[in-house]
C-alpha cells in the first residue's frame, strides 16, 4: 500500500463527558464535575494520536462553547480535525457521568438532536476516507438512518480504496431507544432488531472488537458462543472479544467450541476507579498495534494495558496514556496493583503527554505586590489605582505581540491581588500566563493562599502556571531546611492534584557564609528539591555565567528529561547585564527566554502614578521597554546560532 498521510480516521460520536469529581457520590449528590472530551469514537481517536498513529476524526460539532473545546482538545494532541463539521442547527452532545462504587457508574447522554448524531453523506469525502489506511466505526452511528447513511458511504468508499475497516460495536442500549432516556447505564438489552441491523453491517468490516455482551446482542443470542457461530456465518473479519481483567480472545478463523480454547491474551489486575472509557482506550492500544503491523500479540499487549491504566482513572480521553507511560506499563505492570499511586507513572501521565510547546519566550512580570504597593506610596498614589496599572501594562504586551510577530511566544506573570482583572485580560489569548503564591518576602515560604492551597488552585484556569518564589539554602541545616521543603512538597502535591505546572523561582543564598559560586550553589539548590521528589516543569532562576549552563543542562536532562526549561528573571537589572545574563545564556539547551519586570515596568509606572503621563504613554513606553529587551534576546540567540554554524 502507497503511503497514505492518516493510519487511522475514526467516525462517530464526538461529545463533551461532565464527570462528578465526588467518587462515591450519586450522580444526584454531585457537586462538582470535572469536562473532558468523550464519546466512543473522539476517545479512540485521541488515544491513538497520543500514543502516536496518525489519526483523523470524522464528526459534527455544535457552533458553541463545548464544540470549539472538543476541537482544540483534538488539536493538541496532534488529531486532524479538519472534517469535523460545524453545525449551526445543533448543539454539541454532552454526557454526565458518575463513580458510585466499582460495579455503578451512572451515566446520563443528553444526545436529544445533537451535532454528531447529524452526520449525513454529504459530510463523507472520498477523497478522505481514500488518504487513510484504516477507518474505524461505532456500533451508534448505524443506529438512526442518517448516521447510518454517512456510515455506510464511507464504507463503500473504504472498500473500494482498500482502506482497513474496523468496527466498536459500542451497544448503548438507550441510544437504540430500548431504554428509558436516563437510563444510559444499562450495557445490555436483548432485542432482535438491533441484531438484525448489525449482522446486516458486520460482513463490511475487517476487524470486530466488543466486550461479551456486545458480540451478544450482534449475534442475537445470550449464549455468548451461540452468539460469535452466527457473528461468524455473516463475516470472516477478525474478532476480538474483550473480557476485563482476564485480557481478550482473538478468533481469525473458525469460532471454537469454548472462548478459552481462542488465543485469550491476560490482562492486568488493578484496582478498579471507572470502567467508563476502558474500551476506548482498549480499541485506542489494539490499533497501535495492529495498525503498525505488530502482531496480535503484542496489539493485545497494549490494548490491555491501556484498558487497566484507564480504569484506574478519573475520566476517559485524559486518561489515556502516552507511548512513554505504555511502555513503563508493560515494564512493571506485574507490580502495579494501583497504577495511579506510582509516582513515576503519575509523572509519566502529567509529563510525557503532548502540551503546547514554548521554546522562545518573552515574559513580561509584573505579578510584584509588595514593590507596587510601595512604589504607589513612594508616587503618593492610592493603591486603587494599581489594578488599573496593571491592566494598562497587559495592554503594552499585547501591542509588542502585534508589533514584533511575537504570538505563541510571549506571557505574563500577574498576581491576583492587584492583578485579577489583568489575568482576565490576559487569559484566552494564546499566552503564556504564571501567577505567583507565595507570600512575599517571606522566609520560611508562606503561601498568599495559606494552608488551603489546593482549594483555591482548583478555581485557576488550567492555562495559568503556578509560580513561587523561593529562598533556599542547599547547604542549610536540615532544621532551618525542613519548614522550606515542607512547604514546597505541600505545593508540588497541590499542583499534582489540580493539574496545574509549576514554575519555581530559585533564591539561593548571598551571605558572605555561603560557600561555591552562584552557579554551583544553584545546582545544589536544585539538586536537593529534586532530590525532594520535586520535578517543576519550569524553573525562574538569575543569569549564570556561561560555564555554568552546561551543569544546568546535564541535571535537569538527568532528573527530569520531560522539564519544560528555565526562564531568566531580572532583578531590576540595567539592560546592559540583562544582554550579557542573555548571551551567557544562549547556547543552553534548557533556557526558553526571560521573564523580567522592574527592568521594563518600573520607570513608566513611577510616572503614571505621579500623573506625569496618561494611560496611551503608558503602554507605549512599557511596550518599548519590551521590545528593547525582546531585541537582545534575539540579538543573543542569533549570535549564538551564528557561532555554533562557525564552529560546526
Amino acid at each position: 500500500m502507497n503511503e497514505r498521510k492518516y493510519d487511522l480516521i475514526c467516525l462517530g460520536r464526538l461529545a463533551v463527558d461532565l464527570y462528578g469529581q465526588q467518587p462515591g457520590a450519586r450522580l444526584e449528590d454531585a457537586t462538582s464535575f470535572a469536562k473532558y472530551l468523550g464519546g466512543s469514537s473522539a476517545n479512540v481517536a485521541f488515544g491513538t494520536a497520543r500514543l502516536g498513529l496518525r489519526t483523523a476524526m470524522l464528526s459534527r460539532v455544535g457552533d458553541d462553547h463545548m464544540g470549539r473545546f472538543l476541537c482544540e482538545t483534538l488539536i493538541r494532541e496532534g488529531c486532524d480535525v479538519s472534517q469535523v463539521r460545524i453545525d449551526n442547527q445543533r448543539l454539541t452532545a454532552l454526557v454526565l457521568l458518575g463513580i458510585k462504587d466499582r460495579e455503578t457508574f451512572p451515566l446520563i447522554f443528553y444526545r436529544e438532536n445533537c451535532a454528531d448524531m447529524a452526520l449525513d453523506e454529504s459530510d463523507v469525502d472520498e477523497a478522505f476516507i481514500t488518504s487513510s489506511r484504516a477507518l474505524a466505526i461505532t456500533g451508534t452511528h448505524f443506529s438512526t438512518p442518517g448516521v447510518h447513511a454517512a456510515s455506510d458511504k464511507a464504507l463503500s468508499f473504504a472498500r473500494k480504496h482498500d482502506v482497513r475497516t474496523v468496527l466498536d460495536i459500542d451497544y448503548r442500549p438507550v441510544l437504540w431507544g430500548l431504554t428509558g432516556r436516563g437510563d444510559g447505564e444499562t450495557r445490555f438489552v436483548a432485542d432482535a432488531g438491533v441484531t438484525a441491523h448489525l449482522q446486516a453491517i458486520l460482513p463490511q468490516f475487517d476487524l470486530i472488537v466488543g466486550t461479551e455482551e456486545e458480540f451478544q446482542i450482534a449475534g442475537g443470542s445470550t449464549d455468548l458462543m451461540s452468539a460469535l457461530h452466527a457473528v461468524r456465518t455473516v463475516t470472516a473479519g477478525t474478532l476480538v472479544v474483550k473480557r476485563g481483567a482476564f485480557g481478550c480472545s482473538v478468533i481469525e478463523g473458525a469460532v471454537p467450541a469454548d472462548l478459552d480454547q481462542a488465543p485469550t491474551h491476560g490482562g492486568s489486575r488493578v484496582e478498579v476507579l471507572n470502567v467508563l472509557g476502558a474500551g476506548d482506550a482498549f480499541m485506542a492500544g489494539f490499533l497501535y498495534g495492529w495498525l503498525r503491523g505488530e502482531g496480535i500479540e503484542r496489539s493485545c499487549r497494549y490494548a490491555n494495558a491501556c484498558g487497566a491504566l484507564v480504569v484506574s482513572r478519573h475520566g476517559c480521553a485524559p486518561a489515556m496514556p502516552s507511548r512513554a507511560e505504555l511502555d513503563y506499563f508493560l515494564a512493571h505492570g506485574g507490580r502495579l496493583r494501583q497504577p495511579d499511586s506510582d509516582k513515576e507513572l503519575a509523572h509519566l501521565h502529567r509529563a510525557s503527554v503532548p502540551r503546547r510547546v514554548w521554546n522562545d519566550l518573552h515574559i513580561f512580570a509584573f505579578d510584584h505586590r509588595s514593590q507596587f504597593y510601595e512604589l504607589a506610596r513612594e508616587c503618593g498614589a492610592d493603591e486603587s489605582r494599581l489594578p488599573r496599572l496593571k491592566q494598562l501594562l497587559v495592554e503594552a504586551v499585547a501591542l509588542t505581540e502585534r508589533e514584533l510577530g511575537l504570538q505563541q511566544r510571549v506571557g505574563v506573570l500577574i498576581d491576583q491581588r492587584y492583578g485579577q482583572d489583568a489575568l482576565n485580560a490576559a487569559t484566552g489569548r494564546g499566552w503564556w500566563i504564571g501567577r505567583p503564591v507565595e507570600m512575599p518576602g517571606s522566609n520560611p515560604l508562606e503561601f498568599e493562599y495559606g494552608r488551603s492551597l489546593g482549594s483555591q488552585l482548583q478555581h485557576w484556569p488550567a492555562e495559568h502556571v503556578v509560580k513561587c518564589l523561593v529562598p533556599f539554602d542547599p547547604d542549610g541545616t536540615p532544621e532551618t531546611r525542613l519548614e522550606q521543603e515542607t512547604q514546597l512538597r505541600t505545593l508540588y502535591d497541590a499542583v499534582l492534584q489540580s493539574g496545574h505546572e509549576l514554575l519555581l523561582e530559585v533564591i539561593p543564598p548571598l551571605n558572605l557564609h555561603a560557600t561555591g559560586t552562584p552557579g554551583e550553589r544553584m545546582l545544589r539548590a536544585m539538586k536537593r528539591i529534586y532530590n525532594l521528589g520535586l520535578r517543576p516543569e519550569w524553573w525562574k532562576l538569575a543569569p549564570l555565567p556561561a560555564q555554568d549552563w552546561a551543569a544546568i543542562d546535564a541535571l535537569i536532562a538527568e532528573r527530569d528529561p520531560y522539564c519544560r526549561g528555565v526562564v531568566l528573571l531580572g532583578l531590576n537589572a540595567p539592560f546592559a547585564e540583562l544582554a550579557e545574563g542573555f548571551h551567557a545564556a544562549a547556547g543552553s539547551a534548557s533556557c526558553r527566554g526571560f521573564a523580567v519586570g522592574r527592568s521594563l515596568f518600573l520607570e513608566p509606572a513611577r510616572a503614571w502614578l505621579q500623573g506625569e503621563i496618561d494611560d496611551a504613554t503608558l503602554v507605549t513606553q512599557a511596550a518599548q521597554q519590551f521590545a528593547e529587551l525582546a531585541g537582545l534576546w534575539r540579538q543573543a540567540r542569533e549570535a549564538h546560532a551564528r557561532s555554533d554554524g562557525v564552529a560546526a
